[in-house]
């Protein structure tokens, strides 16, 4: 009861629609960028005192709720904080080599070295500290973690940062540390490579997945058996990827190649609605909607990008995400109920002007042979 008296609005905005991760972000003192798509390699980052190096939020405008997403940068023979954390967190290195070092149940220590283009998950609540093994140059990578949703559920710092609790099942063996691993077939665009580190992805091994089109490769990664979305897709030279939509969240990076992606809403206009140029260090998120979304290769090698994104392969959470995997999902055509328009039923122009900007290259186009006759 307000006894007839004026309602401060400030006042009662203490009590009213409270964002924890919102507010954490804010406390943390460094830059939050937003934007649709950032340069990873070269986006400006400051001082972060919690963290020990620089670094910077990045909120893209597709980014979804679920998900933050940061760039770090430990400085020429240094290294970042010690630190844990009970939320899951996986990260991709862009620039630079160095060493992590993670702290299991009883005191012993996995040390892995990784370089540009690894990625590896710190296990649930893991103690960890990244170091630099340049003394000239600085080390730099960008991680994606599902702390928005673990603070906006307990609004708790003391229980994100300073819980002792231990996840011995999410350490995973000995040799995970390693770079090896266990492929897990389910099928094609859902195979999963289980570890907790990847030396190289430029290099790593990918089975087809012809469903997605024009020789494209793929597999999913279940990183420190993390609930988290992991994949690594390629698709060769002269050639693009079938388009698809799905929910927001997804942070692409690309780790090979040069190209651009074309993104548009059903009923807008594919080739003049928005497109991302990227190469490496590109890191952007198709927004919401859900937003088709299509990959073009222009440069003479491979183009490969990695994903991170919240509901992975293994672990159901949502049941709209599970929808969209069973019994029909983003592999599987608009026309049968799924995400994906066929080669056969998309915009031509989408490959006039595809055929147009490597003409411009002096790069060969290989779509006729995937396109083949168009639906009436």
């Amino acid at each position: 009861m307000t006894n007839g008296s004026v309602i401060d609005p400030v006042e009662a905005q203490k009590y009213y629609m409270i964002d924890s991760y919102a507010e954490f972000v804010k406390s943390e003192g460094v830059p939050v960028v937003e934007g649709f798509v950032v340069d990873s390699l070269t986006m400006p980052l400051e001082d972060w005192p919690r963290l020990g190096g620089k670094g910077a939020y990045v909120h893209l405008t597709g980014r979804g709720q679920l998900l933050s997403c940061y760039v770090a940068e430990i400085p020429a023979g240094g290294q970042l904080n010690p630190e844990r954390h009970f939320h899951d967190e996986l990260i991709h290195v862009v620039a630079g080599r160095g060493a992590t070092t993670i702290e299991l149940p009883g005191g012993a220590k996995h040390t892995f070295e990784w370089g540009p283009g690894s990625a590896f998950s710190i296990p649930l609540n893991a103690p960890h500290q990244h170091f630099n093994g340049s003394g000239s140059e600085p080390a730099r990578f960008a991680a994606v973690t599902n702390l928005p949703i673990v603070l906006n559920l307990f609004h708790s710092t003391d229980l994100v940062y300073k819980n002792p609790m231990w996840f011995p099942e999410r350490f995973g063996e000995e040799r995970y540390y390693r770079g090896e691993g266990e492929f897990r077939a389910v099928r094609p665009g859902r195979h999963q490579w289980e570890t907790n580190f990847v030396p190289d992805l430029l290099n790593f091994e990918l089975p087809e997945w012809k469903e997605r089109g024009a020789g494209g490769r793929n597999i999913m990664f279940t990183l420190a058996d993390s609930p988290l979305h992991v994949h690594l897709s390629e698709f060769p030279v002269g050639t693009y990827k079938k388009a698809h939509r799905h929910d927001s969240g997804y942070h692409i990076f690309m780790v090979s190649g040069q190209g651009y992606s074309l993104l548009w809403l059903d009923g807008e206009d594919p080739v003049a609605t928005q497109r991302v140029e990227w190469k490496l260090g590109t890191l952007f998120a198709p927004p919401d909607g859900p937003t088709f979304h299509q990959h073009f290769n222009l440069s003479d090698q491979p183009a490969r990008y990695l994903v991170f994104a919240f509901q992975g392969a293994r672990y159901a959470q949502l049941e709209g995400s599970k929808r969209v995997e069973e019994p029909i999902g983003t592999d599987t055509s608009v026309k049968e109920g799924g995400n994906q328009i066929e080669y056969q039923d998309e915009d031509p122009r989408i490959l006039d002007l595809f055929e147009a900007e490597l003409g411009r290259r002096g790069i060969q186009a290989n779509m006729r042979q995937y396109v083949g006759a168009r639906s009436g």
